[in-house]
């Protein structure tokens, strides 16, 4: 069950990659409301997923993105982890076991993202994993009335767990939750740390681009000057 919030803190510095943590990013959504793949979405010079995995590889390494079976992806940089969910249609439960699974062999806990977060910043993987660290099996923010699975961190052995609520056909992430010791961390307590206070007060590392309109929005907020894209403009032709 998930437990009160208290104050953690984990083993990392200030900048860096957190100790023992990975990345997940899960990309094989169907992106119905988009209207198109969010994978390859121009954002910053880049294509979303590559910017995507570029900023959480600030935080945590190695990396695994989770595509849909034949589904086509943007190049990602050298040691990225590209997995497969075995079957279509299970949603983001299963394509969390299949990226703890990828990433157990070398990590202890992965920070498990969306490829729609084109604001996600490392201080709050950081933040996240600080908070993980303080004996959770899984620690996730609630921001907006709601929990967000996809911006979270989970110790790689809860992919157990995971296995067992799939064999059983109970897809819902909060199922997950009441079986691993989770911590509920609101703004608050995400915010308690100076670090990302300064570096996304406004916690917009959880926002996620579901439309078209989203994704206009999130263009017409982005200056690229202050996180350029290297290597120049990626994208499908």
């Amino acid at each position: 069950m998930p437990s009160a919030p208290g104050a953690l803190d984990g083993e990392r510095g200030a900048t860096g990659r957190a100790a023992g943590l990975a990345g997940v990013v899960l990309c094989g959504g169907r992106s119905s409301r988009m209207g198109r793949p969010k994978a390859w979405l121009p954002f910053g010079g880049e294509a979303l997923l590559q910017r995507v995995v570029r900023r959480l590889g600030e935080a945590a390494w190695p990396i695994a993105v989770v595509a849909a079976p034949g589904q086509e992806l943007p190049p990602l940089p050298e040691g990225v982890l590209v997995v497969r969910d075995p079957e279509e249609g299970r949603g983001p439960l299963q394509g969390i076991a299949v990226g703890l699974e990828a990433v157990a062999p070398l990590a202890e806990r992965a920070y498990v993202s969306a490829t729609d977060a084109p604001f996600l910043h490392p201080a709050f993987v950081r933040r996240l994993a600080d908070l993980q660290a303080g004996g959770h099996a899984v620690a996730v923010p609630w921001a907006d009335g709601h929990h967000h699975p996809l911006g979270a961190v989970y110790a790689c052995s809860v992919r157990a767990d995971a296995a067992e609520l799939l064999a059983q056909g109970m897809l819902r992430l909060s199922s997950l939750f009441e079986r691993a010791r989770t911590l509920v961390a609101g703004p608050e307590l995400l915010l308690a740390d100076s670090r990302l206070r300064e570096a996304d007060p406004a916690l917009r590392s959880l926002r996620n681009l579901n439309t078209p309109e989203d994704y206009a929005a999130a263009l017409r907020e982005l200056d690229a000057a202050e996180d350029p894209a290297p290597g120049g403009p990626a994208g499908r032709p």
